[in-house]
């Protein structure tokens, strides 16, 4: 047994070095449609995304490499949009994964127990800072993070018995119905009738673009400030709120980090007039902005928090852990046929092990900095770059047209289509982004946790050769 391990990991590890090699020894890559996007236009429907800007149809994936069926080998920045925290097919979940598949346990249970439900739950109590573990409860949701945030919803209106959901501009969590009302994104929102109502929207903190026109700390100040006084304001138009809801980093609003301070003030205005605090960790939890939640950064503790994405060790997952006190609704209040997957919570205790066992949240500290400073080089170099920010390996890129003055805060106007060329540009180094934000003008980069410095390199060259070929035509 021993030794067939051995080979299984010697094989995985040889499939690592062979894409490495393929990346460096490729010329520009000159993508071809094939028959599987072919068909895939034929039979997929029309809210189909990521392949009308990645036309990629994928054959092999190991660590932060993935191979299409032409051959041709790409580094992987997108990350299953931040769900792969080990990379693709770690030797550790895939051996874990072969283990429960050969132990014939049931692989379905609804939300009956098993050993490995069991130690998923430890594991991730284990993970929460514990000044909000101490007093948690966790609910296993349907398999996406948008079950867990219409959880979150539910929970806080049945407990507090108020209807009045707070979001901020710029939030996204989700496509279902609830939580499409609370996005920020108008787009998305404009065909769909009967969204939930009595949703409330407040500026995020987006100090490169300050919706109150003011310098960073004026405007972290000014908003502060306008929460309090909407919120304690008896003509302000809005019922007091049974939730609001955050991200401590917004990701698919373009990558724009909470300050500190502003949090801190969000927590205890919340905390004074009794107001549950969401906060949704689906994209920025589990280590990626380097803490295990995006949250500690501010040292807070929330009423409740929403995971998805990266802990089910890249397979469906979605769970809401909140504070006991607002544990109020009744048996099979918030059910889903699929909220027993085995598989995810060996995987995710697997992914919540290794990133504790290897230092991935300090690895996403390093190499995230790492990142940041080059971005910010090539910045200087580069006058469409208006802003690099981010924490850990979670960096936005926002591309600006420095001929236009802005008229959405900031100095200059958000540039989209500079933004797309860039992501194709990309696509053509071999290198896989998304964009996000404002227009979509931010480049965003979600590299796996296991990124090491070489690797970092090689992204910094292929991005850094994308906008120079973008720059000459």
């Amino acid at each position: 047994m021993d030794n067939l391990m051995h080979t299984k990991v010697k094989t995985t590890t040889t499939l690592l070095s062979q894409l490495r090699q393929e990346f460096l020894q490729q010329e520009d890559i000159i993508l071809k449609t094939d028959e599987y996007l072919d068909r895939q236009k034929v039979f997929e429907s029309n809210a189909r995304s990521y392949p009308r800007r990645i036309p990629l149809s994928l054959a092999k994936a190991k660590g932060i490499y993935v191979k299409n069926t032409q051959g041709q080998v790409f580094i992987d920045c997108l990350a299953g949009a931040g769900t792969l925290a080990l990379g693709h097919n770690h030797d550790s979940i895939t051996n874990g994964l072969k283990k429960v598949l050969e132990s014939n346990l049931p692989l379905h249970t609804l939300d009956i127990t098993t050993p490995v439900k069991d130690q998923f739950v430890i594991d991730v109590f284990s993970a929460l800072p514990r000044s909000f573990s101490d007093t948690a409860k966790i609910q296993f949701c349907g398999p996406t993070g948008a079950d867990a945030v219409e959880a979150a919803i539910k929970l806080a209106k049945i407990a507090t018995g108020r209807k009045t959901i707070i979001a901020f501009s710029g939030g996204y969590h989700g496509m279902t119905n609830g939580a499409l009302a609370m996005m920020g994104n108008l787009g998305p929102k404009k065909a769909v009738t009967g969204l939930m109502p009595d949703v409330h929207f407040l500026p995020f903190p987006y100090t490169y673009r300050c919706p109150f026109g003011l310098s960073p700390t004026e405007s972290i100040n000014a908003n502060l400030h306008y929460i309090r006084s909407l919120l304690n304001d008896p003509e302000s138009g809005v019922l007091k709120p049974a939730a609001i809801i955050v991200e401590a980093v917004q990701g698919e609003g373009g990558v724009i980090p909470a300050p500190v301070e502003w949090l801190q003030g969000l927590r205890k205005v919340t905390q004074e007039l009794d107001i549950p605090l969401i906060l949704d960790e689906v994209q920025a939890g589990i280590g990626r902005t380097g803490k295990m939640f995006a949250f500690e950064h501010a040292d807070i503790c929330p009423d409740m928090v929403v995971l998805s994405k990266a802990i089910g060790g890249g397979l469906p997952m979605a769970v809401l852990l909140y504070n006991k006190k607002w544990d109020q609704w009744s048996p099979g209040a918030h059910s889903g046929t699929f909220r027993g997957n085995q598989l995810a919570m060996m995987a995710g205790s697997i992914t919540l092990d290794v990133i504790d066992q290897q230092g991935l949240i300090k690895n996403s500290t390093l190499m995230g900095g790492i990142l940041k400073t080059n971005l910010l080089t090539l910045k200087d170099n580069y006058a469409f770059i208006g802003d690099v920010r981010g924490e850990g390996l979670m960096i936005g890129v926002e591309i600006i047209d420095p001929q236009r003055s802005s008229t959405m805060g900031g100095e200059y106007a958000t540039n989209p289509l500079m933004a797309s060329k860039i992501q194709q540009a990309c696509l053509q180094k071999g290198l896989i982004i998304e964009l996000g934000g404002r227009d979509g003008c931010v480049i965003r980069f979600l590299p796996p946790l296991i990124v090491q410095a070489g690797e970092i390199e090689l992204i910094t060259k292929c991005f850094a050769s994308a906008l120079q070929l973008v720059s000459e035509v």
